[in-house]
């Protein structure tokens, strides 16, 4: 029987959220938690992006020193041929990717202008995948931007062309959020049924229906007797309204009425990591989990009127749909309130191994201790955060990769109009700024 599967983006869409974003350390750190959770894979970023780069090549070297092993690391591009071999120039270790190309109409005139037309579209994707073949890609989703404002014929083309030319899944994108969960079906039946391709679904949340779609999509497709690959967010964060959340996704599966026993998760999956994951991404976001949120929420397992106290007091199950020792929750959480020694960018040796000993972790030698302490200040200038017990034991083991991650060098090449006013006396404009 066909399966589901997860396949988190919070590192590559959660990310574009706007007025909001991570440090490079922080994405490390989710993808390090999504491993530990069993999430299949994580499109941890761009690889066409500059400031990205260190930050991608260091976490490949995770995989490759075992300690990320359940998670595939994929990069997202443009389905352009000269983005994919930039792509794989700057990330060599790559083996993983999704090619996007718009197929609605609104977008492919709307976007390239009377410029493109649907058999460039498929021709720009083919040629991108067979390129990204070349460079050694082993897993290549194609995805259709718009796809639910897009032609049903049109896009069963586009993915068996794409099919024929080396492309393992195809990724439908809600990219609106326009979609409803009885459309869905429908409209992703047909396209796993004519293609016998594995479907990513990617919906996005502005109509407050992108858990309902995606698992509505992943139940079509495994009907259609393929594989089902549901894009998720850590607590639903993404662009404008947000992107289907991971634990409600997984958790519909699990417990819903028409999902449980019937469709089977991936078994990979530890769902007692779920709110230690959400809890991190809430403090690196700077993003509150809503009081109501499912799972994860404040209240989720919290019951005050008299005849539902009673009736959980009596019998858990009368009131509760799962329980909260399945999350992950019920541990007390220690606050402290009297003498703290925290370590940052100003942090001294003596409260940096005070902090340290808490975790009882040891240094060799001076040398040792001085090293992971300046790193450790160089992550607390990057953060702007206090530094989580995760990232410090990450920094502890792994120092050499939480140096390369950390380190961004901005592109600053001065050239023509550029360099010419910092050559000329207008370079100084001290009263302009302020």
């Amino acid at each position: 029987m066909a399966k589901i599967y997860i396949l988190d983006v919070t590192n590559r869409d959660g990310v574009q959220t706007s007025r909001l974003g991570l440090a490079k350390l922080q994405k490390t750190i989710i993808n390090l938690m999504l491993d530990d959770m069993g999430i299949s894979q994580s499109e941890f970023g761009f690889p066409t992006t500059k400031h990205e780069l260190n930050y991608l090549n260091a976490n490949l070297e995770l995989v490759d020193r075992k300690a990320i092993t359940k998670t595939k690391l994929s990069g997202w591009m443009r389905a352009i041929t000269s983005d994919v071999e930039e792509s794989f120039r700057n990330v060599p270790k790559l083996k993983c990717c999704n090619l996007s190309q718009s197929t609605s109409k609104q977008m492919i005139e709307g976007k390239y202008g009377g410029k493109k037309n649907y058999s460039d579209i498929i021709k720009l994707t083919c040629d991108a995948v067979e390129c990204a073949k070349s460079k050694g890609a082993e897993i290549i989703g194609v995805n259709a931007e718009d796809a639910s404002r897009s032609d049903l014929e049109f896009l069963i083309k586009y993915a068996l062309e794409a099919k024929r030319c080396g492309a393992d899944r195809f990724r439908y994108c809600d990219t609106l959020g326009y979609e409803d969960p009885s459309t869905t079906y429908d409209r992703i039946f047909k396209i796993a049924k004519e293609t016998q391709m594995p479907i990513e679904l990617h919906y996005h949340n502005d109509l407050g229906m992108g858990v309902a779609c995606s698992v509505m999509g992943a139940k079509a497709a495994v009907d259609a007797g393929v594989d089902a690959y549901i894009n998720t967010a850590v607590n639903g964060l993404g662009e404008r309204a947000g992107n289907a959340d991971l634990v409600s996704c997984v958790l519909a599966i699990l417990k819903s009425a028409g999902f449980s026993k019937k469709y089977q998760l991936d078994e990979k999956i530890d769902l007692s990591k779920a709110w230690k994951l959400a809890k991190y991404a809430s403090y690196a976001f700077g993003v509150p989990i809503p009081i109501n949120q499912p799972a994860v929420g404040d209240n989720a397992f919290a019951h005050e009127s008299g005849i539902h106290a009673d009736g959980a007091l009596k019998d858990r199950r009368n009131y509760e749909l799962y329980d909260y020792e399945e999350l992950g929750r019920g541990e007390p959480e220690i606050i402290e309130t009297g003498r703290m020694i925290t370590t940052g960018e100003y942090g001294g040796i003596k409260g940096f191994r005070n902090v340290y000993n808490k975790l009882e972790l040891k240094f060799q030698d001076e040398h040792e201790a001085r090293n992971i302490l300046e790193l450790v200040r160089y992550a607390n200038v990057h953060t702007q955060k206090p530094l989580t017990d995760s990232e410090l034991k990450f920094i502890y083991y792994f120092p050499d990769i939480a140096a390369k991650v950390m380190t961004v060098t901005p592109y600053f090449e001065p050239a023509g109009a550029m360099k010419r006013r910092l050559e000329s006396s207008h370079a100084t404009k001290s009263g302009a700024i302020v």
